[in-house]
């Protein structure tokens, strides 16, 4: 896996780019994740997308919530680009039998990103602002 110089990552089948932004909350909003617990969190995340090969882009634990910006890869993309490849070929190749003649209907490769209303600087910006811990 390598990046180019847009930051799209590039893999053997694939080009792109998606991130994730993540929210979560305690039960209760119970402000527990402090001192030790808080250190012990972030080792687990960054273990988490250490082991899946994700890049945490930015992170803030708040006493009761966090937030993680994740980029992922393709490999997190590839159900979905799987599902609409997979069934339109069957089909197709089904309905249409001219491409049967076809050793397959599409390439290995495809493109992934993310679009969203909110760039990926505006929340990393958001993100890391420590008005979290105001509460």
């Amino acid at each position: 896996m390598r990046k180019d110089s847009i930051g799209y990552r590039h893999s053997e089948h694939s080009v792109g780019f998606a991130t994730l932004h993540l929210v979560w909350i305690l039960k209760r909003r119970k402000p527990v994740l402090k001192g030790d617990i808080k250190l012990r969190l972030s080792e687990i995340l960054d273990s988490v997308a250490h082991d899946k090969n994700w890049i945490i882009k930015a992170k803030e634990i708040a006493s009761d919530h966090v937030h993680l910006l994740v980029e992922y890869d393709e490999k997190t993309s590839i159900d979905v680009v799987k599902a609409f490849k997979g069934r339109s070929s069957k089909l197709l190749r089904d309905e249409f039998p001219e491409l049967k003649k076809l050793p397959s209907l599409w390439t290995r490769s495809y493109f992934y990103d993310t679009s969203g209303k909110v760039s990926t600087s505006n929340v990393m910006a958001y993100i890391n602002d420590p008005h979290h811990e105001r509460h």
